[in-house]
């Protein structure tokens, strides 16, 4: 993600602030252009410091959950993010609330980034075609699980509790699991049918490089957590998990192709370099480039697998799990590049 700005100071704002901690100034997020706005706190209206123009939060900045702006006149209540909020907890139970907004922060910065992509992320709730989420609390039923269906995506609470969340993990031996990696999994679905499904002269290519998803999705489960997955499944997949059928294998692709964009994005705006001498030439690396303006994926594997070389040491060093637990073969670079080279033509930069 990029860095933001305070407009009256210029000090650094994270993503999530709605204060700048130098001068005070009132802050919020405008996402038409992916500005953060800053206002005196002492207006009795938000009049951006920069501009001179009205803005009011979104109405769940009530709840401590969204810092997004909208046009004072703006007839909706919420932001675009927030409109896209189908179910959310009961926020009269306190053990809900901080989950909800760990699950916001998450959805907020998936959001960012697929509309930095330039994807078209209508409400489901005023139209079919659309895409909403539900946050769902206390489950007695289980068939209500984490995962989409038809532009529906619901995540269970229990996904925000992260010592639940560590023993899920470990249950089912994965090397990573968290909020913005479920969040970016499922949307990874919901753009399946819409990138590819509906898209025919793409699908075939898609079969050829994924497998063909007519499979029986089911059985293919089911078979997949009975019997083990092949040791030499790194080769051609990015987790256990997509070697279980190639909607999985999509959607986890999408997912990784996600993290990896928006770690280079980060690590171009603090201008990070990998230069030490004690490491190959290959491994040496400056962070020059939005990859989001970049044609070939490649170029930002090549800044990539250094990057998290070096941040994943570093974890270590403190005695934390790496960052980026993986290894990005080239047939995964050849999935996450069908990616890439589908999605350029939605950029709006």
């Amino acid at each position: 993600m990029k860095i933001f700005q305070c407009g009256h100071c210029n000090h650094p704002l994270f993503f999530e602030n709605n204060k700048c901690e130098n001068c005070g100034h009132i802050s919020g997020y405008r996402d038409l252009d992916r500005q953060m706005l800053t206002f005196d706190p002492f207006n009795s209206s938000l009049l951006s410091d920069r501009e001179k123009i009205e803005y009011k939060y979104c109405k769940n900045k009530e709840h401590g959950v969204c810092n997004w702006l909208v046009v004072n006149d703006y007839s909706q209540d919420y932001c675009r993010a927030c409109q896209l909020n189908r179910t959310i907890p009961n926020l009269s139970d306190k053990k809900n609330f901080q989950k909800w907004q760990n699950l916001e922060v998450a959805k907020h910065r998936l959001i960012y980034q697929l509309q930095k992509i330039g994807l078209d992320l209508p409400s489901k709730m005023t139209n079919e075609e659309g895409l909403c989420f539900d946050f769902i609390a206390k489950n007695n039923d289980p068939k209500i699980m984490t995962g989409h269906s038809n532009g529906v995506i619901t995540i269970l609470l229990r996904e925000a509790d992260s010592a639940l969340r560590e023993q899920i993990r470990k249950e089912m031996q994965e090397p990573y699991r968290t909020l913005i990696g479920h969040l970016r999994h499922e949307v990874g679905h919901y753009f399946w049918e819409r990138l590819i499904f509906r898209e025919q002269n793409v699908l075939p290519e898609f079969r050829v490089i994924f497998g063909n998803e007519e499979e029986n999705y089911s059985d293919a489960l089911q078979n997949y957590y009975k019997n083990s997955t092949p040791e030499d499944w790194r080769d051609a997949y990015i987790s256990k998990y997509a070697t279980s059928h190639p909607w999985e294998d999509w959607a986890e692709t999408w997912a990784h192709y996600l993290h990896i964009m928006d770690m280079v994005e980060t690590a171009h705006f603090f201008g990070l370099e990998v230069n030490s001498k004690q490491i190959s030439e290959k491994m040496k690396i400056t962070s020059t480039y939005d990859p989001y303006t970049v044609k070939d994926f490649k170029t930002i594997v090549q800044t990539c697998v250094p990057l998290s070389f070096a941040v994943n040491s570093i974890n270590r060093a403190m005695g934390i799990p790496d960052v980026y637990p993986f290894v990005i073969t080239p047939t995964v670079v050849k999935k996450m590049n069908f990616i890439h080279e589908l999605l350029l033509p939605k950029r709006k930069h």
